[in-house]
């Protein structure tokens, strides 16, 4: 299935260099969760701080359990700082 993935800030390094700046069209398997995407980017847990499906916030503790389907958007942020 087709989704959308967006990585921002420093994260966007650890897209691969078929992307479009921080985003990637990606063929996954039916099934596939947030943080099967995470492991499959080597993303460092400790960077994945906001996580958005379609626009909507998922809490850390629903990440392993909530499902992407066919064209979903998912956008990663890593923490903010600076002052």
């Amino acid at each position: 299935m087709k989704i959308t993935f967006k990585l921002f800030a420093t994260l966007s390094d650890y897209l691969p260099p078929q992307r479009q700046g921080n985003i990637v069209d990606l063929d996954v398997p039916e099934g596939s969760t947030i943080t099967d995407l995470v492991k499959q980017f080597n993303l460092p847990i400790h960077l994945v701080h906001l996580v958005l499906v379609n626009g909507k916030y998922i809490k850390p503790e629903d990440r392993h359990t909530h499902l992407l389907i066919e064209n979903d958007v998912l956008a990663i942020w890593p923490p903010v700082a600076g002052g």
